[in-house]
């Protein structure tokens, strides 16, 4: 246990969690402004037949959205999500595509992801970036502290400055204390990118994943195939014990008649 506490931290899993964390924040960042955008320039025109088709590109653009954070998700957190079932119209042609788009639930889940993500990742890219600076900074503080006497005025790190009082990490004590510090930051890393990953999975599993219907669906087909290959395999045995047995019979009269003459 304390083994892979202290390997936690040079882990490939918590590295890939910090960089899912620092990529959330770009991504995020476009996903909202172009959900926002959309989504608000698509009701603003629904006064017009313009609004329709606008709300229905945002739709399928948050779709596409959506493929890329499942992508993200399987390759940096290991969550594999499913994707949604496709959206089929019932009518064919343009106006049937943008119908079915504006009825997906689906659909809508998706843009409700590209807006609620936004400030979960800038919360998650904060926290994320400073406590893993900060604890690498102090756990190798000893290594580097030399740097502020040789090419600064400055003793040490300055911790805060009160009027004519400032505060240096410049003695072997406080750059024993730093060294503890960031120890303990470090540990402490790895579990907090495992908590805030947690509701990013959630997110995605929730709002990009197929919804309890699509599940329903697909164990009802699984359940008809299982009793298609099952009536199948009946069938067959059933069809070979006639087949054998007609045989048995057949061979058994010729004997007979050969018995007989």
């Amino acid at each position: 246990m304390l083994g892979r506490a202290l390997r936690a931290p040079v882990s490939g899993r918590t590295w890939r969690e910090f960089a899912y964390l620092l990529l959330s924040l770009p991504l995020s960042t476009v996903y909202f402004s172009l959900a926002i955008t959309g989504l608000s320039l698509g009701a603003g025109l629904l006064v017009t037949f313009l609004g329709v088709p606008v709300l229905a590109g945002v739709l399928l653009m948050c779709r596409g959205f959506g493929r890329v954070e499942r992508a993200r998700a399987r390759g940096l957190l290991g969550a594999s999500v499913a994707a949604p079932g496709p959206v089929l119209a019932r009518k064919g042609g343009l106006v049937g595509a943008v119908g079915a788009l504006l009825g997906s639930g689906s659909a809508w889940r998706h843009a409700l992801y590209a807006v609620v993500w936004f400030p979960w990742a800038v919360f998650a890219f904060c926290l994320a970036l400073v406590l893993w600076s900060c604890a690498w900074s102090l756990l190798l503080y000893p290594l580097w502290f030399w740097v502020f006497p040789a090419y600064t005025d400055q003793p040490g790190l300055q911790l805060f400055q009160n009027g004519d009082y400032t505060f240096h990490l410049d003695s072997p004590a406080e750059i024993a204390l730093s060294f503890l510090a960031g120890l303990v930051l470090t540990l402490a890393g790895p579990g907090v990118f495992r908590a805030l990953t947690a509701v990013d999975r959630l997110l995605v599993a929730g709002l990009l994943g197929p919804s309890r219907l699509d599940h329903r669906v697909t164990e009802l087909e699984s359940d008809r195939g299982v009793v298609v290959d099952t009536a199948a395999a009946d069938l067959r045995r059933i069809e070979r014990d006639l087949h054998d047995g007609a045989q048995a019979r057949l061979v058994a009269l010729a004997m007979g008649l050969g018995l007989a003459k």
